[in-house]
C-alpha cells in the first residue's frame, strides 16, 4: 500500500513529494495502475525515496510497474545523476550486473517445431549448465577472461562464437569501452572465469515461443524486427554475469562504506546505498570493474547463443542460418551507463542507473542499430514461463523517464514463500499438461518461478504503454523451458 501523502499524477503515474522524508533531493515517482500500486510492498516505497536522497540526483527517483523490493533501489528502480556532483552506488545496479534478455528469431514455425520440441529442450538443457554453481564449455585462463571482460563481443567474434550482426543488434555492441580489468579483484576473476555459456539459477532461463497471430499488435514493426510469419518460433533467453559480477558489487560496496563519510561527507542513510563520488577516484574504479561485468554478461549470452545454433543445427539438420537463426536484440538491465539527455532544457551527461529496468531509446536516437534507428529500440520484457513475454518498441514519451521502462513481470512473493505454496513437481506436470516441456535444474528452483509468484505481465505491459515509455510489439507464448 502506498504511503499516505502519495499523489496520484494520472491513471499509471503517482508521486511521493520531498517533504515525505528528510532529506529527499526530489520526489520519488512511480509509473503503477492503481492495482498494481496496491500490490507493491512497503520496502519499494522507502526504496525509492532513500535513493531520492543521494547527492547529485537529477529529475525524479521512479520505480517501474514491475517494482518490487531489491537491495538498496528497489528492482525496477531508476535514478539519473550528473557526472561531476553525483554516485554511483552498487545498489542501483545489483550484484547480477547486466543480468539482460537476448531474443532470436527463427524461420521456423510451431508446426516444424512441435514435433522435435523434446529433444530440442532436452539437448539444449544437456548444452547450456542452468543452476547454481554450473561451469561452462570454454577452458579459458585467468588472464584471457579479464581480456574478454574488456572486449566484451569483440573477444567472441574474433573467436568464432559470433557473427558481426550479433554485435550490431546487441545494446552498446556488446563492449563498453571504459572497461578496465586491473580494477577487479582475484576472487571475482576466480568467481567467473569458469562461467561463461551459463545461465545460473533464480529467474534465469532459456525459453523457446511462438508468436501467434493474435498476440501481433504491429504487423509492420514485428516484421521489420524479424517476426515476419504465423506462428513463428523464436528463443529468449535471460542470463548474467554469475559470480563475476557478484563479487565486484561485494567487493566494492564494502569499500564505498568505508570511505562515504570520513573521505567524502555522505551519510549513510542505508547501508544498501553505499556509494561514492562518481568523479573519484573510488567511484572512477568501481565503474571500469562493473564495465567488466557488463562486458563479461554479453559474452555469456552470446556463447549461450552460439549452442543454441550448434543444437538447432543438430536437430534439423541444417546451417543455423539457414534456420533464421538471427538476433533480433539484446538489452542490459542493472547497469550505470553515461548517457546524453535532455534535462531542463540542455542536453547533459547523466549517468542513468538501471536497477531492474531496460532501457527504451526512442526512434531517431544514437544507440540504436542503424536498421532499427526510425523504428525505436526493440525492448525484450520477460514473464513468467507461465504466462508468456513481449516485445516492445522504445517511445518518445520515454524521455520522461530517461527512455526506460520496465524489465519483466516483477514478483509479488518471494522466493521461500512461493517454495512453501508451490511444489516444482505438481508445477512440472501442470506445465506439461499445458504443452509447456520444461527441464529444470532443480524442483525447488522451479517452485520459487511459479506464475502465481509474479504480477500480471499483461498489466505490466499495458501500464507501459499507457505511460508512454514504450509500446507493445509482439507477445510471445512460452512452448519450452530450460530453467536454472
Amino acid at each position: 500500500m502506498a504511503p499516505a501523502g502519495c499523489v496520484k499524477i494520472n491513471d499509471t503515474l503517482w508521486e511521493i513529494p520531498k517533504s515525505h522524508k528528510q532529506g529527499m533531493r526530489t520526489p520519488a515517482r512511480i509509473y503503477a495502475s492503481k492495482r498494481l500500486l496496491d500490490s507493491m510492498d512497503a520496502s519499494v516505497f522507502e526504496q525509492v525515496t532513500n535513493v531520492a536522497t543521494l547527492p547529485g540526483i537529477v529529475g525524479y527517483s521512479f520505480c517501474m510497474p514491475d517494482g518490487h523490493s531489491g537491495y538498496g533501489f528497489p528492482i525496477g528502480g531508476v535514478a539519473a545523476f550528473d557526472t561531476d556532483a553525483g554516485v554511483i552506488s552498487p545498489g542501483g545496479i545489483g550484484f547480477d550486473i547486466n543480468c539482460g534478455m537476448r531474443l532470436v528469431a527463427t524461420s521456423l514455425t510451431w508446426e516444424e517445431v512441435q514435433p522435435q520440441l523434446p529433444h530440442l529442450v532436452d539437448r539444449l538443457f544437456a548444452r547450456i549448465p542452468a543452476g547454481v554453481g554450473g561451469k561452462g564449455f570454454l577452458k579459458l585462463s585467468p588472464s584471457e577472461f579479464r581480456t574478454l571482460s574488456e572486449k566484451g563481443m569483440k573477444w567472441c567474434l574474433k573467436k568464432g562464437y559470433a557473427i558481426q550482426e550479433d554485435l550490431d543488434r546487441t545494446e552498446e555492441n556488446g563492449c563498453i569501452r571504459e572497461a578496465d580489468a586491473s580494477k577487479v579483484s582475484e576472487k571475482a576473476v576466480e568467481r567467473g572465469y569458469k562461467q561463461i555459456g551459463t545461465l545460473g539459477s533464480g529467474n534465469h532461463y532459456l525459453e523457446i515461443q511462438v508468436a501467434q497471430p493474435e498476440n501481433i499488435f504491429d504487423q509492420k514493426l514485428a516484421a521489420a524486427y524479424g517476426i515476419d510469419r504465423p506462428n513463428q518460433v523464436v528463443v529468449m533467453f535471460h542470463c548474467g554475469s554469475r559470480g563475476f559480477g557478484h563479487q565486484i558489487a561485494t567487493d566494492y560496496l564494502q569499500a564505498f562504506l568505508k570511505v562515504m563519510q570520513p573521505k567524502f561527507g555522505i551519510p549513510v542513510r542505508d547501508r544498501e546505498l553505499a556509494c561514492a563520488p562518481f568523479a573519484s577516484q573510488e567511484g572512477q574504479d568501481y565503474f571500469k570493474a562493473m564495465n567488466c561485468a557488463i562486458n563479461m554478461s554479453f559474452v555469456n549470452r552470446q556463447v549461450i547463443l552460439h549452442r543454441i545454433r550448434e543444437v538447432f543445427s543438430e536437430i534439423f539438420g541444417k546451417d543455423p542460418m539457414e534456420l533464421g537463426l538471427r538476433q533480433i536484440y539484446d538489452v542490459t538491465h542493472n547497469t550505470a551507463k553515461v548517457e546524453r539527455h535532455r534535462y531542463e532544457g540542455k542536453q547533459r551527461d547523466l549517468l542513468v542507473h538501471r536497477k531492474g529496468a531496460t532501457r527504451a531509446f526512442a526512434p531517431g536516437m544514437r544507440g540504436i542499430p542503424e536498421e532499427y534507428r526510425d523504428l525505436g529500440q526493440p525492448v525484450i520484457i520477460g514473464g513468467s514461463m507461465e504466462t508468456g513475454s513481449y516485445l516492445l518498441a522504445g517511445v518518445a514519451g520515454g524521455e520522461q523517464s530517461f527512455f526506460t521502462t520496465a524489465h519483466g513481470s516483477g514478483r509479488t512473493m518471494g522466493r521461500n514463500q512461493a517454495k512453501k505454496q508451490f511444489r516444482g513437481q505438481d508445477l512440472e506436470k501442470r506445465l506439461r499438461e499445458r504443452g509447456i516441456y520444461i527441464r529444470a535444474a532443480s524442483y525447488s528452483g522451479l517452485a520459487e518461478e511459479a506464475g502465481a509468484a509474479y504480477k500480471d505481465i499483461d498489466e505490466v505491459v499495458q501500464t507501459t504503454a499507457a505511460a508512454g515509455l514504450s509500446r507493445p510489439v509482439v507477445k510471445l507464448v512460452p512452448v519450452g523451458n530450460v530453467k536454472g
